[in-house]
Order: C-alpha cells, then structure tokens, then sequence
C-alpha cells in the first residue's frame, strides 16, 4: 500500500522535533502535527521558562546575601511583568528556531492535535493522513485530583503567564515540579507554603538528599508542612477580582492564599489519541506500552518520551529518539541504559544527582561504602548566610567503582554532569582520588573524600 508519508509525529516536543528531522534528513518523507507551541513541554511550559524563573528568584537571596560583601540596595523592588513578559518573548524565540529546524529538515509541519483512525492513519482537523510509521511524542500533562474546589487551583501550565504574584501562595506536591516552584514563588517574595501529604519530600531521592534538602527548603523562608493534605477549596469574597481562595486541610485547620499550585504529578497525555482505534495498548498508569525498541502493540506506531512508562526527562527523550532512529536506520537493537542518568532539581538550594541512591544499592544487595559530608559554603561566611551544602559518593566495595554521587547546595546541575561522565565510565573511588580538585570550589570535595568521611551505616 503507499501511504502519503514515511513517518508521521504526533508531537513538535523535544524527542518528536529530533526523530523527524534527523529521519528527514535521511530521506524520509516526513510530517508532524502539533496543536500548541513547538518545543513541547520543556521549551513552553517547563524546564526552560522554569529555569528562567529559577535564574529571576534567586536575586531575591542575592540582595539580601550581597551586603556583607559590601553592596548596599536600598529601594530594589521586583517587576513581576517584566520577567514574565521578557520569559515569553524568549520562548517565543526558541519556537521560531524548532520552526526552523524542521522546515529546513524538509518536514511538514501540520497545525492541530492529531488522533488515530487505524494504525497507518490519524486524522487532525477533519483531514486524514496515512504513514507507514507513526511515532507518538505527546508527553505528559499535569495531574491534578478530584476534589471539592479543584477547579480553584493552577497547574504549573498556568503559572507561566499569571498576571500577577500573590502576597500569599499554597503549593500542594512533594515532587521536583512542588519544590521547584515554592522555591521559585519564595525567591520573588511570595509568603510560600509547601504542604505534602507524605511524611518527607522527593519521593524517590536519596533518603539523605531528602532530609537535608527539606531542612534547607524551610531555612530559605519556605514553610513546609509534611502530612498535610487538602479537604476542599473554596473562594473568600467572590465577587473581588482578586478574592481568596480558603483552603480546608484534612487536619480540620483552615487559611487563606491568593493562590493554590497543584504539582502532584503528570500523566501521559493521551486522552485525546483514541489510541484503541490503532490497537495501541496502555500499562496500568496509561502509558503507552512499548518494547525495547519503542513498538507499541501495533507495529507500525511507535512511542518515546514522556508519553512511555520510561525516564521522564528531556534529554532522555532525544537520546531515545537517536536511538530508534538508528533502528529504523542502521537495524540496530535499541540497547538504551537508563541507569546513571545525571539528573538536577533546581530548587532552592538545588540538587543533582547521578548513580543509585543509598537504598537502591540496599535494595540491590550491593556491598557499598558512603563518603559524606555537609558544610558551610565559602561563601556564606562572608553573606550571613546559614545554608549549607551536602555531598554523598557510594562506592562498590567488590571494585571500588563509585555508584552513587549525590549534592545538595549551589551549582549542584552543572557539577553533577561531570560526575555522570566519570561514574557513566566506570570510575573509581582511586580515580577520583588521584584527580586534583579544584581549589576553592564546592566540587573538589568529591575529590578529597577521606576515611574520615566514611558514614556510619547500620
């Protein structure tokens, strides 16, 4: 049967913008169709404004830290509109290169949310397209519960564009996406709650990591409220343009804020897909199920990204679309590792972390040894400051190759890529040993960890 394209994507993210290009490239005719802005999540909604945000926050704590180093600010006030206004101006920078990438690909850009008609064929618009392949790319989408008032909170789709900052701001999460913007709303000025109905924050993390990253959350100004969930929600004079929102606690405890953010998680964004019209199945979280090589349960449609039960990470959906492309290319097995992922949480302090965590190795059986060790930044003794970083490195002791390395405190993203490349290597502890650390740096304590670091493990 001839099909009018090779490959059709549905979704202008990260992973389906570098699959359908770099297919174009080789000589497939290719088309996708994206109903919003292109770049997907992380370039509209996600990490890129997010960190721009993260950038504009921490001036907050930069004025306040600058004056014992002699600068003195007195009438510094912040412009919410500004940064948020100069953010969009961004993006929209960003959408006009993917634009670009993709028309100088040679593929055709398709207006409009696409949908299955068969397993060769989506429709968008009211128009069916037919492909040999179809590779569905369309991420995740916030979750937000079912509850009295629901429609009274925001997601963290919304707060990109909010035309102003409350005096007084909830935010309901224990995630990266919760800590992130408490830390994000803090920095600006906002009061900040942070209320978590689990009994510790970073659900998955290191246990350590969580411990201290909390602490140092509520020393920021953020106050963080462990095993607290919200009842319902309802308006305090409605009929104001800016009225309260007054949030029940299951605690039987009452308060208002002029704003509730919803960070409880994302689902794959596949409601709209009609996806049993393809004879693609979903696992139990409503993922798309694929295989090794990303075939889902019809062989002609494929999936990668956030939209998979995988990694949900930017960079982890571009390598696996590098990866299905040389097995459509090369007929290369998909042999993806998704161990030792470098990862970053920029909250305030941030976090990275690379390797298994201290109870993953448990959980594994490894025989391991903890190097550990938190301290006040050079900075700080200067600033005033209390904040204080964390650092972890698991070692194997079957080989001495170091497994885990985990930081807390400034820079943590930009050092923990170096360390992902050393432990990705297969480094060991005597190789970090005999590398000259960088002095005076927060890093070069990965690289002078001594016996007298060694935790005490029970």
């Amino acid at each position: 049967m001839a099909y009018q394209y090779d490959l059709f994507v549905i979704g202008a993210g990260s992973g389906g913008v570098r699959a359908s290009r770099v297919a174009a490239s080789k000589g497939f005719k290719v088309a996708v169709a994206e109903g919003s802005a292109l770049g997907g999540t992380c370039v509209n909604i996600g990490c890129v404004p997010k960190k721009l945000f993260v950038y504009g926050s921490e001036y907050g704590h930069g004025f306040d830290e600058a004056a014992g180093f002699g600068w003195q600010h007195e009438g510094v006030s912040f412009d919410w509109s500004v940064l948020r206004d100069n953010k969009t101006k961004e993006i929209e920078r960003l959408n006009g290169i993917y634009g670009n990438l993709l028309n100088n690909a040679g593929v055709e850009l398709i207006s409009g949310f696409a949908s299955f008609v068969d397993a060769h064929t989506v429709e968008v618009n009211g128009q069916t397209y037919t492909a040999e392949r179809i590779l569905i790319a369309v991420g995740a989408k916030p979750f937000i519960p079912d509850f009295e008032g629901n429609d009274l909170v925001v997601s963290s789709n919304e707060m990109f564009y909010l035309e102003s900052l409350p005096s007084k701001a909830l935010v309901v999460g224990g995630g990266y996406i919760a800590v992130e913007f408490a830390g994000i709303l803090n920095g600006l000025g906002v009061d900040t709650t942070l209320a978590y109905r689990g009994d510790q924050l970073l659900r998955g993390f290191d246990q350590d990591v969580r411990d201290f990253a909390s602490v140092e959350y509520e020393k920021s100004g953020i106050d963080v409220r462990l095993n607290t969930d919200v009842a319902s929600i309802e308006l305090v004079d409605p009929q104001q343009p800016n009225a309260s929102r007054l949030v029940h606690f299951k605690d039987g405890h009452s308060e208002a804020f002029g704003l509730i953010l919803y960070a409880t998680g994302r689902v794959p964004n596949v409601s709209t897909l009609a996806l049993e019209k393809a004879g693609v199945e979903t696992v139990k979280n409503g993922a798309v199920k694929v295989d090794r090589n990303f075939t889902t349960t019809a062989d002609s449609v494929f999936a990668l990204g956030d939209v998979t039960d995988n990694i949900q990470l930017t960079p982890v959906a571009i390598k696996e679309a590098m990866a299905l492309i040389d097995y459509w290319f090369e007929a290369k097995p998909v042999n993806f590792d998704y161990d030792n992922i470098p990862t970053a949480v920029f909250s305030q302090p941030a976090i990275g972390t690379v390797g298994l965590s201290e109870q993953e190795a448990e959980t594994r059986g490894i025989d391991f040894r903890v190097y550990q060790t938190d301290f006040r930044p050079m900075k700080h003794t200067l600033s005033g400051g209390t904040s204080r970083s964390l650092m972890k490195l698991l070692v194997n002791n079957q080989n001495d190759k170091v497994i885990g390395a985990h930081m807390v405190g400034d820079y943590s993203g930009e050092i923990i890529q170096g360390l992902g490349i050393a432990i990705k290597a297969g480094a060991t502890k005597a190789d970090f040993d005999a590398t000259v650390g960088v002095h005076p740096t927060s890093a070069e304590e990965f690289v002078t960890f001594s016996e007298g670091s060694l935790k005490k493990r029970d």
